[in-house]
C-alpha cells in the first residue's frame, strides 16, 4: 500500500508538467464561487429558479468531477502516443496496481472536492454519511470516464473527439429532471442517472439508499470493464 502511495503521488506531481493542465485547477474555484455566492444571489431576485436548485447542485457536483477527468484522459493518452505506456509494461507493477495508482489522488481530490461542495452549499442540509456516500459515488467519474476514452482512443485528435461525445453522455441523464417520472428511468442506462437522482433525492429530504446502491454497482462493473479494455490497449 506504502509503494502505491507514493507511485500516486510521483504521477499526481507529473500531471502537471504540462503547463496548459495546470489551468483546470481552476475549475474548482469557480463552482465553488457560483455556488456560494452567484446561485443564492439569482435565486433570491428571480423566485421561478427556487425548484432548479437541486438540478444546479447536480451540476456543480458532477462539474466537479470534470477537470481530473479531462487531465487524466490526457496524459495517458499522451502517455500513449509518445509510447511511454510501453515502459510501464515492464515495471514490477500488476496491472491493477497501475491503474490504482494513476487514479488514487485524482479520485480523492474530487471526493474532497465535492464533500466540501455539499457542506458549503448554502441550500439544503446533508448529513455527513450521505455527503460521503453522494460524494465517493460522483468521484467514481473520473477513472470510468479516463478509462473509458483511453480503452477506444489511440491519440489526441482522436481524444478530444471521445472527450466531447463522454462529455455529453456524462450529462444526458439531466433530462430526467425535465420528463414525467414513470420516463425517468428511461436515462438508468446512464451510469451518471444514478448519481444525479441521488442527488436529486438527498435535496428533496428522500432516502437515496437505492439509487446510491445501484449507481456504486453500476460503476464498479463499468470500471471493470473498461480497466480490462484499457489494460489490453495502453501497453501495446
Amino acid at each position: 500500500m506504502k509503494r502505491l502511495i507514493k507511485l500516486a503521488v510521483i504521477d499526481f506531481k507529473l500531471i502537471f508538467r504540462d503547463p496548459s493542465l495546470r489551468v483546470f485547477l481552476v475549475l474548482p474555484v469557480i463552482l465553488f464561487a457560483l455556488i456560494i455566492w452567484a446561485v443564492p444571489a439569482l435565486v433570491n431576485r428571480f423566485e421561478f429558479l427556487e425548484p432548479y436548485i437541486p438540478l444546479m447542485i447536480v451540476v456543480a457536483v458532477i462539474e466537479n468531477t470534470q477537470m481530473f477527468s479531462f487531465i487524466s484522459t490526457m496524459v495517458l493518452i499522451d502517455e500513449k502516443e509518445t509510447e511511454v505506456a510501453k515502459n510501464y509494461a515492464v515495471v514490477p507493477l500488476s496491472k491493477f496496481e497501475y491503474i490504482v495508482s494513476r487514479f488514487l489522488i485524482p479520485y480523492l481530490f474530487t471526493f474532497l472536492l465535492n464533500v466540501i461542495l455539499l457542506v458549503v452549499q448554502p441550500f439544503f442540509s446533508i448529513s455527513v454519511g450521505v455527503n460521503l456516500a453522494l460524494s465517493g459515488l460522483t468521484a467514481l467519474v473520473v477513472p470510468a470516464y479516463a478509462l473509458g476514452v483511453n480503452s477506444i482512443v489511440t491519440n489526441r485528435m482522436q481524444g478530444m473527439v471521445y472527450i466531447k461525445a463522454f462529455n455529453m453522455l456524462v450529462l444526458i441523464p439531466i433530462a430526467a429532471f425535465f420528463v414525467p417520472n414513470k420516463f425517468q428511468y428511461v436515462f438508468g442506462a446512464f451510469p451518471t442517472h444514478w448519481i444525479f437522482q441521488s442527488i436529486r433525492r438527498v435535496c428533496l429530504g428522500s432516502s437515496a439508499t437505492l439509487f446510491l446502491l445501484i449507481g456504486t454497482l453500476f460503476f464498479v462493473v463499468v470500471i471493470m470493464w473498461t480497466s480490462r479494455q484499457f489494460i489490453r490497449k495502453h501497453f501495446v
